[in-house]
Order: C-alpha cells, then sequence, then structure tokens
C-alpha cells in the first residue's frame, strides 16, 4: 500500500471530515472524488493505480493516496489503517470499484461470473466490514454504486447484473441493519455513463441510444445529493428511475427491448 500525505495537508486536518473513494483513479470514482473534495471533505483516493491516484491527489486540497487492491485479502484492512492514520471521522465511504465482466454465460462460464463478483459485491463486503466502526462512529453515510443494471439484466453482461442485482439486496438490508447505528446507506444507480472503462461507444453511434448515455458528474450529483438528504437511493441521472419502474409495470415490454441487438454490450463495450 502506498499512503501519501500532499504537501497541501495541515495540521488542522483532524478537524475536516473524511471521504473514503474506491476505484477513484478515473470515471465515476475520479468524479465523485472531485465533488467531494469541492463539498469540503478530505478525500482518502483508492485504487490500485498508485501513479493516477497521485497525480489527482495533487489537485485535490488534503487528498490522500492509497493504492490498494481490494481483492487481497490485507485490502480492507490496509484501509482501515490507512483511515485510521488520516485522522478525522470517517463520515463518507464509497464503494465505487468494478468493472464489467462482458460475455455470454455459456462463454465465460462459472470462473468469469466468480472473477466479477470477487471485485464487484465480495470486494464491497469486505471493505464496508473494516470500515463500519469508523462509519458508526461519525453516524456518517456508505454509498453503494450500483447500476441501472442491478434491475435491468442485459444478454453478455448477467455476470456484471448479477454483481449489481446483489449489491442493490445487500443495501437494501444494510439500510434497515444500521439505521439503528445512525448510520446512512444510499444506493447510486447509474444508468449508461461514458467513461474510460466503459466508452458506451456502441450506444453513442446509435441515433437510438445516444440520449441514454450520461456522464460522470451525473453520478457524482447523485451522491452529493444523497449524502446531504439521507435518502435512500437516487438514479443517475434521473430519467433513469423510468426504465426500472416500467420493469415492475411491464416487464415483458421491457425484456424484449433489452433483448435487441441495440441494447447488447460488446465485450469491448
Amino acid at each position: 500500500m502506498v499512503v501519501v500525505m500532499p504537501e497541501t495537508a495541515t495540521t488542522t486536518a483532524g478537524s475536516v471530515p473524511l471521504a473514503l473513494v474506491t476505484g477513484a483513479s478515473s470515471g465515476l470514482g475520479e468524479a465523485i472524488a472531485r465533488r467531494l473534495a469541492g463539498d469540503g471533505y478530505r478525500v482518502i483516493l483508492v485504487a490500485r493505480r498508485a501513479e493516477r491516484l497521485e497525480a489527482l491527489a495533487a489537485q485535490l486540497p488534503g487528498a490522500l493516496v492509497a493504492a490498494v487492491d481490494l481483492t487481497d485479502e490485507q485490502g480492507p484492512a490496509k484501509l482501515a489503517a490507512a483511515v485510521d492514520a488520516a485522522g478525522g471521522k470517517l463520515e463518507v465511504l464509497v464503494n465505487n470499484a468494478g468493472f464489467g465482466g462482458r460475455g455470454a454465460f455459456g462463454e465465460i462460464g462459472y470462473e468469469g461470473y466468480r472473477r466479477v463478483m470477487v471485485l464487484n459485491f465480495d470486494a464491497q463486503l469486505r471493505v464496508t466490514e473494516a470500515l463500519l466502526p469508523a462509519i458508526r462512529a461519525a453516524k456518517g453515510s456508505i454509498l453503494i454504486v450500483s447500476s441501472v443494471s442491478g434491475r435491468i439484466a442485459r444478454p453478455n453482461a448477467g455476470a456484471y447484473s448479477a454483481s449489481k442485482f446483489a449489491l442493490n439486496g445487500w443495501a437494501d438490508a444494510l439500510r434497515a441493519e444500521e439505521a439503528a447505528h445512525g448510520v446512512h446507506v444510499g444506493l447510486v444507480l447509474p444508468g449508461f455513463i461514458a467513461t474510460e472503462g466503459f466508452p458506451q461507444q456502441e450506444l453513442l453511434d446509435k441515433a437510438a441510444t445516444r440520449r441514454l448515455v450520461g456522464n460522470p458528474e451525473h453520478v457524482a450529483d447523485a451522491v452529493a445529493l444523497l449524502i446531504r438528504s439521507r435518502r435512500p437511493e437516487r438514479h443517475a441521472p434521473p430519467l433513469w428511475r423510468v426504465p426500472t419502474l416500467l420493469v415492475a409495470l411491464v416487464p415483458r415490454v421491457v425484456a424484449k427491448v433489452v433483448a435487441k441487438p441495440a441494447m447488447t454490450p460488446t465485450a469491448t463495450d
């Protein structure tokens, strides 16, 4: 693990609330980290790529870097140690790290699904377990960045959807369990968001689906809103609430739409 205290940190840093963001080296995590830093948090940036985290930290007042592989057995314990070393109260934990794992089940099989679940689901639980005492002490917020794919599954994205369906169920249970401890649990449900890891190029290339694609700032806005309001969930962009409602109202229609080639991701999408 690499933990860097920037030159901008001061002796009063302990009085500034902490926010820890996983998957912070690019995309959604970077946008969320920038937003939280702008909202007055001292952000602990977590990902595997130390050089990218350090470049981002240099732009954010008081930001810290924790270069950790969340799938490593000792990863969560290293993050807990980083929080202790940083000082101050951990008021926000954003579980954002994840990847797509494209491919039909008949092609990638159990092993392909397992690889996705290890990072997208298992790691989020393990990180939260390690940091839960600190979040409880601050009566803070746990933000779980899931996906609309956790409500609507598409062909060739079954592993990703399975991991996000699992996150959604866990978030609902955790919210009820932690209410007695004063902890807020917020679920963020992004739709199609264009990022480095998920360029969404096939959707952007088609006029029929181009308007469905959002940007990382939509997700950062949703995270900030949930922290302020302590609401249970938010779609990003908000228009994505409509398809998830349609799943409950007209499931057969939604199933036909998502099965169309225009809605089916490729291995590189």
